[in-house]
């Protein structure tokens, strides 16, 4: 029979299912479970496995540097980062309502930390979130169109996203044609989705803008 059933899952590619129902049998004979009971158990062991395969999919697709959390964040060391404002920015409204954010402050102060911890926190709700300097930007943006595909390009991996963060503005200077094509993008993504830009500026303090 457990043959039979494994092969079943196997077949509906239900993985949780086929490593947890024998163990959740016994545990349900043993505490006199009923059988509704055992099935949500079973069922949402299922659920809970497709949800975080989902998640560390979206973070892959993300292609974060590395993957920072709000909780790791020092917001005494910043003091212009509203914690309250952060953590709200960290629920799926903003992204909802298609608003963007900027994240201003000197070098140091954290502002790619709360950028990467906002878009996973993104990913954890289930929006396709991307992560991208604006130099890897330009140079992605530059070799597509000389390969003749910027619009497919443009597409599939800047219009794709619910979420596009555009890290470290202003620190390259920009010829006119990369200019253009870098406002093209923002202009096409304000249209179509949130955007979180990170950039230096003089003062002491990081800021918030919405």
């Amino acid at each position: 029979m457990s043959e039979r059933i494994d092969a079943l899952c196997a077949e509906l590619s239900l993985s949780a299912v086929a490593h947890h129902y024998a163990t959740y049998a016994d545990e349900a004979a043993k505490k006199k479970r009923s059988f509704v009971e055992y099935l949500e158990q079973v069922l949402a062991a299922e659920v809970s496995l497709r949800a975080e395969r989902s998640r560390q999919m979206l973070i892959k697709l993300a292609t974060f540097p590395v993957v920072k959390t709000l909780e790791q964040f020092d917001f005494e060391a910043a003091p212009g980062a509203p914690k309250n404002r952060i953590q709200e920015l960290s629920g799926p409204a903003f992204i909802e309502r298609r608003e963007n954010v900027i994240l201003l402050g000197p070098s140091g102060v954290g502002k790619t930390h709360l950028a990467i911890a906002l878009g996973a926190r993104a990913t954890e709700r289930g929006y396709k979130v991307r992560f991208i300097t604006a130099a890897d930007l330009v140079l992605q943006l530059e070799k597509a169109r000389r390969e003749e595909r910027f619009d497919q390009y443009l597409k599939r991996a800047i219009l794709g996203p619910r979420l596009l963060i555009l890290d470290e503005i202003g620190y390259l200077p920009l010829h006119k044609q990369q200019a253009d094509m870098f406002f093209q993008v923002i202009a096409k993504c304000y249209e179509q989705g949130s955007v979180i830009l990170t950039s230096e500026n003089s003062s002491r303090s990081s800021r918030y803008r919405s």
